[in-house]
């Protein structure tokens, strides 16, 4: 694999159920808990585009998230790091750019592999975002679903894989009640003593 390809970390920490009732709703419905999510994919995936325009923000003009919100840096050097981010997480939301080289979706596949198989996230729902889809050269989200061999590697595990673009956010905003309903069904299922 290539040295030049980046990994980013996002952290997204948001209430989702505020975000979603600025965006969709004229009365407020009952109370709904807040999710801790944490947002993971290769730069140039469109995280930070995406949750822009899911909580209503401008994104005219947006720029790959730099700071102390996302890391740059090969994913080699950071693994040591990424558990104190997946600390305290809900859910996990990983964004892929379906139009990327084939350098660049092996690079991904392998990272959402190591995603779904560390111990702080593996109980965890996840919802797999293949973004781009308006691109010419997108794959298809039925061709991530095999590239990716997502059926044997979640077997077990609770997951969504959906297209998405910035374009088209109803989609998006789709893919997360769905995540949101997981989070639900594992806050009724009963306890084990």
């Amino acid at each position: 694999m290539s040295e030049h390809i980046q990994l980013s970390i996002a952290l997204c920490r948001i209430g989702f159920y505020t975000c979603l009732q600025k965006l969709c709703c004229m009365t407020p419905p009952p109370p709904r808990p807040e999710y801790d999510l944490v947002c993971i994919g290769l730069s140039g995936a469109g995280k930070t585009s995406l949750l822009s325009r899911l909580c209503n923000e401008i994104s005219d003009g947006t720029v790959p998230t730099a700071g102390n919100i996302t890391v740059l840096c090969r994913a080699e050097t950071i693994k040591k790091y990424w558990s104190r981010y997946y600390q305290g997480s809900q859910g996990v939301v990983f964004v892929l750019n379906s139009a990327a080289s084939d350098e660049e979706m092996e690079a991904s596949r392998s990272e959402l592999h190591l995603a779904m198989q560390h111990p702080q996230l593996c109980t965890l729902p996840f919802l797999i975002l293949a973004n781009h889809q308006d691109s010419p050269t997108a794959r298809s989200v039925s061709e991530i679903q095999k590239y990716f061999e997502l059926q044997p590697l979640a077997r077990g595990k609770r997951w969504i894989l959906a297209g998405s673009t910035t374009n088209n956010m109803e989609t998006v905003k789709e893919s997360f009640s769905q995540l949101i309903s997981l989070l639900e069904e594992k806050e009724v299922l009963p306890s084990r003593i």
